[in-house]
C-alpha cells in the first residue's frame, strides 16, 4: 500500500490562498475515483475538489474556516500501489544514530518553608428562626409595605399577602421579603422560563466573505442614499394581463424584470450610473452592456449573480435569466463567471421590503437600486382620493464618482418609465 496526498489545486485567476469551506468525507471512509472531498472558497465562487484516485482517507489538512495556501496539503489517502508521497528516509539498521549529549538537570531551588498556619473557626450568625405559617390576611385587607418592597415582590413573583411583617403595625420590610423566599415562600408562576443558553457561531465561507465585503464597501465608499415612491397600479395591471396571457407559454413575470428594463432604458441617458469605480488606480470605467447585478439570497448568505446583457433580452428571457441564476446561487452551483462582472446592482427583499431600506453598494459599482414592497394606499389623484398601488425605491450611490442631481434624474426616470409602462418598450 502507498500514500497519496491530494494538494489545493490551482484554481486560477492569481489566486494564491482559499478558504476551507466542508468537508465531505471523514478519517476512514473509503472513496473513489471523482468523488466530492470538499468545498473551498475564492473572493468569487465556491469550488468543489473532487478525489483523482480511489483510496482510503487516512488525514484531513485543515478545518472548516481555515484559509489554506494554493499547493498546501489537502488530504492524505491510502492507495493500492506505490502512490505520489514516500516519507522521509528512515537510518538503515547497521547505522548508528549519533546519540544527543545529556542535559544536566536544572538546580532545583530549595521551596520556602510554609508559615505556620492559625486555624479559625467561622462565627455563624445569629439565625433567625424559619418563618412561621402566617395567616392568610382577611380578603381586601392590603399588606403594608413600601413601594420598593412591592416593586420587589413583582420582580420575585411574590405575593405580599402571605408575608409575615416586621415592621411597626406589620410593615413588610425588605428583610422579610428575603427571609420569605430564602425560606422557601412560594411564588407565582410567571409561565415563562428563564433561558441562560449561549451559541456560538464560527463567521467562515459564504458569511466571512459577505462581511469582509460589506465592511469593505462601507469603509471605502461614502454612501447617500435617495429614496422616491412610484405609482405601480398601471404596471401591476400590465403584469397580471401579460401573465394571464402568456405565462403558460413563456413563464410567470414578476416586478423584476419590468424594473431591469426600466433601468436600462434610464442608463442611455445617464450612463455615469452604469460603472466600477477603481479607487486605487483613479480610474473610472463606464460599460455600454448592463450586466446587472441582482442580489439573492440564500440559506448561507446574500449573494449577487449577474445578469449579462440585460439590455438585449425582452421582458421573458430577463425573468428566466433571473430565475435560472437565482436557483443556481441558492444552492451553491453558481459559476465565478456568474458571481462577478456585474456594473449596477437591483436589490429586493419583495414581501419583506419594508418601507426604506438603505443597501450597501455592490463594490467596486457606484449605484445599487433596492425595491421595497408594494402597498395599497390612498392617494390623491385629480382633486379625488384614490386607492394606489404604491412602491419605494431606495437606492444608495457612491457620492465620489455620483453626484446628487445625476442620482435624482436617474431614480425620477425609472419613475416615470415604470408610471407609464408603454414607454418601457418604446426606443
Amino acid at each position: 500500500m502507498g500514500t497519496h496526498v491530494i494538494k489545493m489545486p490551482d484554481i486560477g485567476e492569481g489566486i494564491a490562498e482559499v478558504e476551507l469551506v466542508e468537508w465531505h468525507v471523514q478519517v476512514g471512509d473509503e472513496v473513489h475515483e471523482d468523488q466530492l472531498l470538499a468545498e473551498v472558497m475564492t473572493d468569487k465562487a465556491t469550488v468543489e475538489i473532487p478525489s483523482p484516485v480511489s483510496g482510503k482517507i487516512i488525514a484531513l489538512g485543515g478545518v472548516p474556516g481555515q484559509v489554506m495556501a494554493v499547493g498546501g496539503e489537502l488530504i492524505r489517502l491510502e492507495v493500492e500501489g506505490l502512490g505520489n508521497h514516500r516519507e522521509a528516509a528512515q537510518p538503515k539498521a547497521h547505522e548508528e544514530v549519533p546519540a544527543k549529549p545529556e542535559a544536566k538537570p536544572a538546580p532545583v531551588a530549595e521551596a520556602p518553608k510554609p508559615a505556620p498556619r492559625v486555624e479559625s473557626k467561622p462565627v455563624a450568625p445569629a439565625a433567625r428562626p424559619a418563618p412561621s405559617p402566617a395567616p392568610r390576611r382577611a380578603p381586601g385587607e392590603k399588606p403594608l409595605a413600601s413601594p420598593a418592597v412591592r416593586q420587589r415582590a413583582r420582580d420575585l413573583g411574590v405575593e405580599l399577602q402571605f408575608v409575615q411583617g416586621s415592621g411597626p403595625a406589620g410593615r413588610i420590610l425588605r428583610e422579610d421579603l428575603e427571609h420569605f423566599v430564602e425560606h422557601g415562600g412560594a411564588t407565582i408562576a410567571s409561565g415563562y422560563a428563564a433561558r441562560h443558553d449561549e451559541h456560538q457561531i464560527p463567521v467562515i465561507g459564504l458569511r466571512r466573505k459577505i462581511a469582509q465585503k460589506m465592511a469593505e464597501a462601507k469603509r471605502r465608499i461614502p454612501h447617500f442614499s435617495y429614496v422616491e415612491e412610484i405609482d405601480v397600479t398601471d404596471l401591476e395591471a400590465l403584469r397580471v394581463h401579460l401573465n394571464a396571457k402568456h405565462a403558460a407559454a413563456r413563464g410567470k413575470l414578476t416586478l423584476l424584470p419590468f424594473i431591469a428594463r426600466a433601468m436600462v432604458v434610464a442608463l442611455r441617458d445617464i450612463p455615469q450610473l452604469n460603472a466600477r469605480y477603481d479607487d486605487e488606480a483613479d480610474v473610472i470605467t463606464r460599460y455600454g452592456a448592463v450586466h446587472l447585478g441582482v442580489a439573492t439570497q440564500s440559506d448561507n448568505g446574500l449573494m449577487v449573480p449577474v445578469l449579462r446583457n440585460a439590455e438585449s433580452r425582452d421582458l421573458w428571457g430577463n425573468s428566466a435569466e433571473v430565475a435560472r441564476l437565482a436557483e443556481a446561487a441558492r444552492h451553491g452551483k453558481a459559476s465565478r463567471e456568474e458571481l462577478s462582472g456585474s456594473t449596477i446592482t437591483l436589490s429586493s427583499l419583495g414581501a419583506l421590503g419594508g418601507i426604506v431600506s438603505t443597501p450597501v453598494i455592490n463594490y467596486p459599482e457606484v449605484a445599487i437600486v433596492g425595491v421595497n414592497r408594494m402597498v395599497e394606499r390612498p392617494m390623491v389623484v385629480n382633486g379625488q382620493v384614490v386607492v394606489r398601488k404604491m412602491m419605494n425605491l431606495s437606492s444608495s450611490f457612491d457620492h465620489r464618482v455620483v453626484d446628487g442631481m445625476d442620482a435624482a434624474a436617474f431614480i425620477q426616470a425609472v419613475r416615470a418609465l415604470l408610471e407609464h409602462p408603454a414607454t418601457l418598450f418604446i426606443d
